[in-house]
């Protein structure tokens, strides 16, 4: 089996972004993004995705947080479109639900090729410390719209947004473990009746 892994970099006048994953990793995680909560929430992907994870961000925070999430998110996308390679052998979909006290979320995902977005996440109040919620969905679009993907993000219940924030964020976490895992009945088989994906 070939090493699932990408290393990517991406420059702007905003941003400085270095991403390295390893999709069959043990959930080793390292971040330097000067956004503590951002890096509590990718550091649930690395563990409940058993993904390696490093990601470097230099970007314009004096101004907001903004464009640093979306970069991360787009680079993140397309080191795993990079790793994922013709995708051949995966499950291809995934989900899961995640449970954290009083709050639940569903994550569904489709390597599938054609991105989408599917985002129904309330929170009650606009920021959790300093970092502003609507930021996550900015960071999935920007995922989604890189890695290719088809997702579909539903907080079923919450009133605590840490909670909820995190409950999304592990479902991503185990959604993408299932759907970028060795299916072994279709080894070398594409998994669309397309041929490709």
């Amino acid at each position: 089996m070939n090493p699932r892994t990408a290393q990517v970099e991406r420059n702007t006048l905003e941003t400085q972004i270095k991403v390295s994953i390893n999709l069959d990793g043990n959930g080793t995680a390292a971040f330097t993004t000067g956004l503590p909560f951002l890096d509590h929430m990718l550091d649930q992907i690395a563990r409940h995705g058993l993904i390696d994870i490093e990601v470097v961000s230099h970007g314009d925070l004096h101004i907001d947080a903004h464009h640093s999430v979306e970069d991360i998110g787009i680079t993140l996308g397309q080191a795993f479109a990079k790793a994922l390679g013709d995708k051949k052998g995966i499950y291809r979909y995934g989900h899961a639900y995640c449970p954290l006290d009083e709050s639940l979320s569903r994550v569904v995902v489709d390597f599938s090729g054609r991105p989408g977005l599917f985002y129904q996440v309330e929170f009650k109040r606009a920021f959790i410390g300093s970092f502003d919620v609507d930021l996550f969905k900015e960071f999935f679009q920007g995922f989604v719209n890189h890695a290719g993907v088809t997702l579909h993000i539903d907080n079923l219940k919450g009133g605590n947004a840490h909670h909820i924030a995190e409950t999304v964020f592990k479902a991503f976490g185990r959604a993408v473990r299932m759907a970028i895992s060795h299916d072994e009945r279709m080894a070398g088989i594409m998994p669309s009746t397309k041929g490709s994906l």
